[in-house]
């Protein structure tokens, strides 16, 4: 009967009857071809899905940074200030800043309190994520928020010029870390800085001195100038900007935790460093005309990480004091309704005061970070960054209404010059223009601002002038998602030809349809009509796209699109052939397909879902631990443990996914992490060396006469196991002592990593022998950079490993042991098999462990995720290059072992391990295309950052996938399987 095998197709046997000529005339060109073929998807997959991730930056995230626009500069008959004093303390949270400490009862910062109550004004500062030292920075000084993009561009170097309160200035003189300072100094002529070594960013020290480093260069400087004429004059200057960044809150909190007494005492010190400027500053000017400006540029969560929109993360102090600065008002609010405004965190306008920070009756005035741009150049009287899209916060200057008025105007005209300077360029290239009809008016709006202030009615001015900026912000993001609607159908075509593709490339090489392959060949020469009308398709739409001056990439985008869906449409012959025997087949056959269909689409739904709420994985584990043991009761008769064992396992591991996504540190958790893998080594080797004679497990147990080197080795890895153990106990007790991490320490612990690594290669090749090595080679490295619960998770999650195993080993068993037909397939030892129906849980098991593997101990797609204390075993020495290397190497370590398994499944039912893999990017791109329409431009930055990243993260997929694949490889394709024929023929 059709379909009895599950062949995708029907059965191998009749289809190849009709189809398949003879294999030993054909079969290796017919190699040579499949291999080629696969060569050129691999790599059309690697490109396709980089090029189509960056469009959501030219659908969503179109650079805010354009050129050639006037500046504004406020007309005001002298500027508030003559010089502007800027302190940064990086990664200084709001709270800990303010309230007292909980011990003594005295605030932290004493100084700038005094500031808060006799000579300032004072808010939080609402940072916009990612929350890191760069975007925040360019937020501050640039006054916008650096476009996602930035980061595809380097990090270390500005990615595109855009323009600052520091080019604006007549002299800037900045001191601090070598991370900052360079980035908004070194390509300005008209700047004095300089940086400390980043060998000083050790986190194993107290990092307060680089603060003291910072104020002791520009104290050096200023004493300098009584001995430099040249430099005395250029100090006594208008326009001057002394920037200081302060870096040492952002390393104590990384290492010690923004509770920690180093942290909280690194509060008391910058404020001193406040202090000391202050006086220095008004001592050697002796003019009153400095302004000063202290904030942060992003905060720090409790387990001492940033980067996500955490209130922790987003809310920062912002103090403002000295010339030009309003005086403290007492406050006039009580409890006050939401009044519709929100901050870039998504903060209600007003927000309560904390009682225990003791300024309550004080009035406060919270700005977004990107305001403090415009506050800084309008106290410097000098226009706006040209990029800046902040609201001038008025609260802060001492103006009087005609200035006040005039500040905004400019601050509005800026923006409003933004939005021409755009609306010129679309329009100039553009074919059919779209205007922006709410400011097709805006020559007429400026006239009217300018009659009312010319006739004193200053009020209705300002509110004329901050609709005019609201609707130019708007008319931005207009021309920023001008191509929205052509790019998206471009893009979802793409992906829909892709997947296509990949599904036929399935059906003709992997399945029972792979026997008119030679059919195919010969085909190949009557597909040129197909080839001509899909290139001139392409020509005409390059000639739109060139008239209208598109960017390159939007060319190269349509050209994926077009090359996918021709190569389809030149598959005619085969898609009348699938659509025949598809046509023809019966209805059990029809219901399996569509079954398999709607259940894989349905898992892979339930995974999209996954990524915003972890606890569906728990729900997901208990009750796929209940079928799968009820399953297995059944179907292994006897008294077997093996289904008991898949529902503890299965349960064990659905517990991780409750715990919370900030991993707090417990050094005795991670040392019991290690007895636990031990214990689950020895197990497993228990069951390979006492069931032997199982008929269950023949195809997985090592049923060879075992190498004498075997039992050294085994017990070697788990030595090294324990010894890692040992060295997370010594190593973290050492530091935690405040003493720097030993080159002995540091040396071991890299040595019995990198042994680890290498033993696995000389272990036996039975599968769970393998498998066993690789798990112990594996976790000593996981060990040393874990830091709590996660240790524990690396052994639950090899014990649902373990638990696949023996599932797909029983079906195995049992499908042998009912289908007559089956022995047919075994031409030889070792030889593939076609792949079926039923293979489709197979990559679809794949995909949930995988994704468990991202949010089993976290959340992988936030920044804040990435743990950096867990490195400090190995370097404690500031290093973004190997840290990020080995965080991401232990991020990827679960990923690796589901791979290896994943690979010793494909040999164990003798499937095709890349034709699985593509079916696993199918699945993966079913995910990929929901997430792309889940891009959020809109909302906190919070929200977007997630849908960024699920969807950078889905379509990386097919990249470090295959580079995993690639990697664990080295490990797997020695594993060997019991005799597939002798079992069989037991089994029979």
């Amino acid at each position: 009967m059709r379909g009895r095998n599950d062949g995708i197709l029907g059965t191998k046997e009749e289809i190849s009857r009709e189809r398949k000529p003879n294999p030993s005339s054909s079969s290796t060109t017919t190699q040579k071809w499949l291999k080629r073929r696969e060569m050129w998807l691999v790599i059309l997959g690697v490109l396709l899905h980089a090029v189509y991730m960056l469009s959501i930056f030219d659908i969503y995230f179109k650079s805010p940074i354009v050129h050639g626009m006037d500046l504004v500069s406020p007309r005001f008959k002298s500027p508030p200030a003559k010089r502007l004093v800027l302190l940064i303390a990086d990664g200084l949270r709001a709270d800990k800043f303010f309230e007292p400490d909980s011990e003594t009862g005295e605030y932290r910062a004493p100084f700038l309190r005094s500031v808060i109550k006799e000579k300032g004004r004072w808010g939080v500062s609402h940072a916009r994520p990612p929350t890191e030292s760069r975007p925040g920075h360019v937020a501050i000084i640039a006054g916008f928020y650096e476009d996602p993009s930035a980061v595809t561009k380097g990090w270390k170097a500005n990615p595109v010029e855009f323009d600052s309160v520091f080019n604006r200035s007549r002299h800037t003189f900045a001191y601090g870390s070598p991370d900052i300072i360079p980035i908004f100094c070194s390509d300005i002529p008209h700047t004095t800085w300089n940086s400390y070594p980043h060998e000083f960013e050790d986190f194993a020290t107290d990092a307060s001195f680089l603060d003291e480093w910072s104020f002791d260069e520009f104290k050096s400087l200023l004493n300098r100038s009584n001995h430099d004429p040249k430099l005395k004059k250029l100090l006594q200057q208008d326009n001057l900007v002394v920037f200081l960044h302060l870096l040492g809150c952002d390393s104590n909190g990384h290492a010690h935790r923004p509770y920690s007494n180093i942290y909280l005492n690194n509060v008391k010190v910058v404020d001193n460093i406040a202090k000391r400027m202050y006086d220095l500053v008004e001592d050697y000017f002796k003019d009153n005309q400095t302004a000063y400006i202290f904030t942060a540029d992003h905060g720090m969560s409790d387990k001492g990480s940033h980067g996500d929109g955490h209130p922790a993360n987003t809310d920062t102090p912002l103090v403002a004091w000295g010339a030009g600065v309003q005086q403290p008002k007492r406050s006039s609010r009580g409890r006050y309704s939401d009044d519709g405004f929100r901050f870039v965190d998504e903060h209600v306008h007003h927000m309560p005061t904390p009682l225990d920070w003791g300024i309550s009756g004080i009035d406060r005035v919270d700005v977004n970070q990107a305001d403090i741009a415009p506050l800084m150049s309008t106290l410097l009287g000098l226009p706006c960054p040209a990029n800046s899209v902040g609201n001038l916060p008025l609260g802060y200057i001492n103006l009087n209404e005609r200035e006040e008025i005039e500040a905004a105007l400019a601050n509005a005209k800026q923006v409003l010059n933004q939005f021409l300077r755009k609306s010129q360029m679309k329009q100039s290239s553009s074919l059919r223009f779209k205007p922006f009809k709410a400011l097709e008016n805006h020559s007429s709006m400026l006239e009217q601002i300018e009659t009312l202030i010319s006739g004193g009615n200053y009020e209705a001015a300002m509110k004329l002038s901050q609709n005019l900026r609201t609707l130019s912000l708007e008319g931005l993001h207009y021309f920023q998602t001008y191509d929205w609607l052509m790019l998206m159908s471009v893009i979802t075509l793409g992906y829909i030809g892709w997947m296509i593709c990949l599904v036929l490339h399935v059906l003709q090489s992997y399945t029972s349809f792979s026997g008119s392959i030679n059919q195919m060949i010969q085909l190949t020469n009557n597909r040129s009509k197909v080839y001509i009308c899909g290139f001139l398709v392409m020509a005409v739409i390059f000639v739109l796209l060139f008239v209208e001056h598109s960017p390159p990439l939007y060319h190269v985008y349509t050209a994926m699109t077009i090359f996918l869906w021709t190569q389809i449409f030149s598959e005619y012959q085969f898609l009348k052939l699938l659509w025949k025997d598809l046509s023809s087949s019966n209805f059990i056959f029809s219901m399996k397909l569509f079954a398999t269909s709607a259940v894989s689409v349905i898992i892979l739904e339930f995974l999209v879902n996954s990524f915003t709420d972890r606890k569906l994985y728990t729900y997901c584990f208990l009750i796929v631990g209940v079928l799968a043991a009820i399953y297995l009761f059944y179907a292994v008769p006897g008294r077997s443990a093996v289904p008991i064992f898949v529902l503890v396992s299965c349960w064990f591991l659905s517990t991780f996914t409750l715990m919370p996504a900030e991993i707090p540190d417990n050094t005795p958790l991670v040392i019991a992490s290690g007895l636990i893998i031990i214990g689950v080594a020895l197990a497993v080797r228990c069951f390979d060396l006492t069931t032997g004679g199982s008929k269950y497990w023949q195809c997985i147990l090592n049923c060879e006469e075992k190498k004498p080197t075997s039992t050294l080795l085994f017990y070697l890895q788990v030595f090294l196991v324990g010894l890692s153990s040992v060295m997370v106990e010594v190593t973290t007790t050492h530091r935690t002592e405040k003493q720097e991490l030993l080159i002995l320490h540091q040396l071991i612990n890299w040595s019995v990593a990198g042994v680890s690594l290498v033993l696995p290669l000389f272990s036996p090749t039975s599968l769970l022998s393998r498998l066993t090595s690789i798990f112990l080679g594996f976790a000593p490295p996981f060990l040393l950079l874990s830091i709590g619960y996660e240790a524990v998770f690396y052994g639950a999650l090899a014990l649902v490993l373990m638990a696949w195993i023996l599932f797909e080993c029983a079906i195995l068993y049992l499908t042998k042991a009912r289908t007559s037909s089956y022995i047919k397939d075994i031409r030889r030892e070792q030889e593939e098999r076609w792949l079926q129906l039923s293979d489709m849980r197979v990559p679809i098991i794949f995909m949930v462990l995988f994704n468990v593997a991202f949010f089993g101990t976290g959340n992988f797609a936030s920044i804040a995720s990435f743990e950096i204390s867990s490195v400090y075993r190995f370097i404690t020495i500031f290093s973004p290059f190997l840290m990020s290397g080995l965080l991401i190497f232990k991020l990827f370590i679960p990923f690796m072992l589901v791979i290896c398994v994943f690979s010793a499944i494909t040999k164990l039912i003798g499937v095709s391990r890349l034709g699985c893999y593509f079916l696993v990017i199918l699945s993966s791109d079913v995910m990929t295309i929901h997430f792309f329409f889940l891009v959020r431009n809109t909302g906190s930055w919070m929200e977007i950052g997630n849908t960024i990243s699920h969807f950078g993260i889905m379509s990386a997929q097919v990249v470090f996938v295959l580079m995993l694949f690639a990697l664990t490889n080295i490990y797997t394709k020695d594993i060997h399987i019991g005799s597939r024929r002798s079992s069989s023929e037991k089994a029979l």
